[in-house]
């Protein structure tokens, strides 16, 4: 399966949770088209259809890329 690069993966999740909070505080119609916009990206690609399983996908994504790049040492 081909992921995202990591820091692409970390830019787009701040982009979502800065979005939801700064939708939570203003409500605007902004904010509500730009959260959508970046939660559509996430979604494309993380192949998933809803933000919080974006959200969930990406994090486990950049978890899996981090272990491949410093196995663990016995």
């Amino acid at each position: 399966m081909i992921t995202a690069h990591p820091s692409l993966l970390r830019e787009l999740i701040e982009r979502c949770e800065t979005l939801r909070r700064r939708l939570a505080a203003d409500n605007s119609a902004e904010t509500a088209r730009r959260l959508e916009d970046a939660a559509y990206t996430l979604c494309v690609i993380t192949a998933t259809r809803q933000l919080d399983t974006a959200l969930f996908v990406a994090r486990r994504q950049i978890a899996e890329a981090m272990r491949r790049e410093q196995p663990l040492r016995h």
